[in-house]
């Protein structure tokens, strides 16, 4: 019996120990939205995949779902943001957008659009460092919209219906604050997480 190979994108959100050489990974993958998947024999020194499988990594990688779950085929590491920036508060927002995909985000669905601004936030990470607060509360704004636990309002539905973050700064105003700040607030609090 032949299984299906999937091809994407995906950043690493998490991992965990597994049996004496495997580990369990948690992805952000751009086509199958979030999962659990097991990689064999990474952990020994032999294998070729344990630096490609590190945590805050981008990857390409090779998913085959079997009968008990997704098992990694292999993996390419396109980068890991978090060992590139020079500075704690760049660590911070990488940080923060990992954290928030690992709070908010469950289940295999696919969602483009958080995974391209989470992409573009850690990719530029420098570059938003001066507003790093206001990326943080752009990110989750989006976020939290996207999963449908705030509805766009009036004052503040710009913000999610721009193609990028970096298009959302540009229309962010000084009188979006607080509305933000509130809708942040209702998001979270009816997600229940």
């Amino acid at each position: 019996m032949s299984y299906k190979t999937y091809t994407t994108e995906a950043l690493v959100c998490g991992s965990n120990c597994h049996n004496t050489s495997d580990k369990n990974y948690l992805l952000f993958c751009k086509d199958e939205g979030m999962l659990f998947a097991t990689a064999r024999s990474i952990r020994e020194e032999r294998s070729k995949q344990r630096y490609a499988l590190q945590d805050f990594s981008h990857i390409r990688v090779s998913l085959i779902k079997g009968k008990s779950g997704w098992r990694i085929g292999s993996a390419e590491a396109l980068g890991n943001a978090f060992m590139q920036v020079e500075n704690r508060k760049q660590r911070g927002l990488i940080n923060f957008v990992f954290a928030q995909l690992r709070r908010y985000v469950h289940g295999e669905i696919a969602l483009l659009h958080v995974y391209e601004d989470a992409h573009e936030i850690i990719t530029n990470s420098a570059f938003f460092e001066e507003k790093s607060a206001r990326v943080q509360q752009l990110f989750l704004v989006r976020l939290l919209s996207e999963l449908g636990y705030i509805a766009p309002e009036e004052s503040w539905g710009i913000l999610v219906e721009v193609s990028s973050i970096q298009s959302a700064l540009e229309v962010y105003g000084e009188d979006m604050n607080q509305s933000v700040a509130k809708a942040i607030e209702t998001g979270t609090h009816a997600s229940h997480l």
